[in-house]
């Protein structure tokens, strides 16, 4: 039974049509199942067992399973004491597979006498919470399988959450394979169909009617399923707490306003890249739906009319994101914050909307008064003044991420941070073109002083002048991202660190080309009382001086990446000596002249590592990686 429940294998469920091994399986399964057939047959006309049937094949090739019809054998299976028993029946073919996974769990007879012949084991799986998680993928997404699935959990706690990402295209799962799992899985709280184009509104239908405690439900490139399905399941899953739908052009506003009006628990819900879907499923989404608290809104043709909804009827809501809304303007922003009905929210993010202004920002930084988290992605519309007024208005923004938002220049950013009174403690600028490194004075500016993470990565214009500025405005920083700044030098870096006042803890230099040792025996003399984490990877100019200072000033290192670094054996061998350094994780990915000659180092390293990367080592050979292999039992290493 083992292999119904958990088969997950490349070759067919049955390749030879069944999956009993000999006839004494068969004559062992007639043990259990034999004495229930003179419940359907009079003593004159009872069949011949089974064990019989199969040593008569041997002479007259009919096959003994193809003995009983469906309807007797439905009767059998669903009298058969426990799930064991149902399983090994199961196993014997295709045909009673299928019949087996038809049988729903209430039509299971449980009578007296065959309790007391079971044992407390045997009977496990009366009570089934659903606690088992299945994935089918590609070519494995059967309804074959996910009818062994429905018949193998059964009796081991009952299945919880069903994957399906795409079908086998030959033999893919289709209406009948959910049907499976409708009849034999009741407990099931999650399904997820990805790309199943086979699967309609008849298979989530099935799954309506069976699956009544369903709580969350994942729709993506669903071609077939329509608003008749999405309408059941709202009318047979009162539970319904999560949906997620993308790219399902045949759903639209009928089924969103059923699931409002049917599931009154509904607190997370996410539509994406769904045509049908406007301003009339949506507005009645947001004014019958007064739980939800998660809403996602991407690439759907609605207007300013739903983000009006939304900031009246969405009191509950916490966690909002927008995102390629063509068809809002700058007033629908504007409202959304002027009404001033948000006033939950603690998460907004915002990606490509070009009705993301100055005016509209700033009025959601007013009207949103608990805004905690907010992002900006591709939205070219708002400057250095938007965001200058955003950071004043904000009274509890905690962490701003700004991306791909071109329009900022060094001044706004440096302005906004000196304006901010309220408790920020992260900023984010990633691929910010507009930032160039100009000199400016500072002196007259307030610090940042709740500031402690930063990351700049990927800003070609920012250089060492910005830096420095930064520094000055924050000088409580615990954490430091600059990844890809190639532009910064030593000398523009070292204020920075030089202004730390709290001490670093994680610092990521990776891609910084023109950082050399200077730094980082800068960086270890300063911060090496609090530093635990310390990426280099790409800065070329890094050599084993550096892993000198890191090994007599770094007490409290645990994670250290020099990849495509300037080091040697003599570096490692110099980590291996370092007492008071207990190093958990180690990356040398691509240092070419690291060798052979390392491997007692490492091994030294070994006692406390739980992580190495040598691959792209071309100086290691490959007996010597598998020799670290075996005595670095205890470490993940990457080859």
């Amino acid at each position: 039974m083992p292999a119904l429940v958990n088969y997950s294998g490349d070759d067919e469920l049955y390749p030879g049509g069944s999956f009993c091994p000999s006839p004494m399986e068969l004559g062992r399964l007639y043990s259990t199942i034999g004495s229930n057939l003179d419940l359907y047959y009079p003593p004159n006309k009872r069949p011949r067992s089974i064990l019989k049937a199969i040593e008569a094949e041997q002479h007259c090739q009919e096959p003994g399973i193809e003995v009983l019809p469906d309807e007797c054998l439905f009767e059998i299976f669903r009298r058969l004491p426990s799930g064991n028993e149902r399983s090994l029946c199961a196993c014997v073919s295709k045909r009673w597979l299928m019949l087996m996974s038809s049988i729903c769990k209430d039509e299971i007879e449980r009578t007296t006498s065959v309790a007391e012949t079971v044992s407390p084991d045997e009977n496990q799986d009366i009570e089934c919470d659903g606690y088992l998680t299945r994935c089918l993928d590609g070519k494995k997404a059967t309804d074959v399988r996910l009818a062994a699935i429905a018949v193998g959990t059964s009796s081991r706690g009952g299945l919880g959450k069903l994957s399906i990402r795409g079908s086998n295209s030959v033999r893919g799962v289709t209406n009948l394979g959910l049907s499976a799992v409708a009849h034999g899985c009741p407990s099931l709280r999650s399904l997820s169909l990805w790309n199943v184009s086979s699967i309609g509104d008849e298979g989530l239908s099935h799954i309506a009617k069976g699956c009544h405690i369903l709580e969350k439900l994942d729709l993506t490139h669903c071609s077939s399923i329509t608003n008749k399905g999405l309408i059941a399941i709202a009318e047979g899953c009162p539970n319904m707490t999560t949906l997620n739908m993308e790219s399902c052009p045949n759903i639209g506003n009928e089924g969103l306003q059923a699931l409002a009006r049917l599931c009154p628990k509904l607190q997370s819900i996410s539509i994406k890249d769904c045509p049908l879907v406007g301003d009339h499923g949506v507005s009645n989404l947001l004014s019958l739906a007064s739980n939800l608290s998660r809403v996602k809104l991407q690439a759907l043709n609605i207007t300013d009319f739903s983000l009006a909804v939304i900031c009246h009827y969405g009191r509950a809501i916490t966690n909002l994101v927008l995102s390629c809304l063509k068809n809002v303007t700058e007033r629908g922003f504007w409202v959304m914050g002027a009404a001033q009905g948000l006033q939950k929210l603690v998460s907004l993010t915002v990606t490509s909307c070009k009705g993301v202004t100055d005016k509209s920002i700033e009025a959601i930084g007013k009207g949103c008064i608990n805004l905690k988290q907010m992002y900006l992605r591709r939205c070219c519309f708002v400057t250095d003044s938007g965001l200058v007024a955003f950071a004043k208005a904000a009274v509890s923004l905690e962490s701003l991420q700004l991306e791909e938002c071109n329009r900022f220049t060094q001044s706004g950013i440096i302005v906004a941070l000196s304006n901010i009174k309220t408790k920020l403690r992260s900023l984010t600028l990633v691929k910010c073109t507009g930032v160039k490194d100009i000199d400016m004075e500072v002196s007259m500016l307030s610090p940042c002083q709740s500031l402690r993470s930063l990351a700049i990565q990927k800003c070609p214009g920012f250089g060492s002048s910005s830096l420095a500025m930064i520094g000055k405005l924050c000088p409580q920083l615990r954490h430091l991202n600059l990844t890809g700044l190639y532009g910064i030098t030593d000398a523009g870096l070292l204020p920075l660190l030089e202004n730390c006042e709290a001490g670093l803890v994680n610092v990521n230099l990776a891609g910084c080309w023109n950082l050399t040792d200077n730094i980082v025996s800068a960086l270890a003399r300063l911060h090496g009382g609090t530093l635990e984490v310390l990426n280099l990877d790409g800065c070329m100019k890094i050599t084993d001086a550096s892993l000198v200072t890191i090994a007599n000033n770094c007490l409290v290192l645990n994670d250290l990446d020099v990849s495509k670094c300037a080091i040697t054996d003599a570096g490692i061998a110099v980590l291996s000596r370092a007492s008071l350094l207990s190093l958990q994780v180690l990356s040398l990915s691509g240092c070419s002249d690291v060798s052979n000659k390392c491997v007692p180092f490492l091994t030294i390293l070994g006692q406390t590592l739980i992580g190495l990367n040598i691959q792209k080592c071309n100086s290691i050979s490959s007996s010597t990686m598998e020799l670290l292999v075996e005595r670095l039992w205890r470490c993940d290493i990457l080859v």
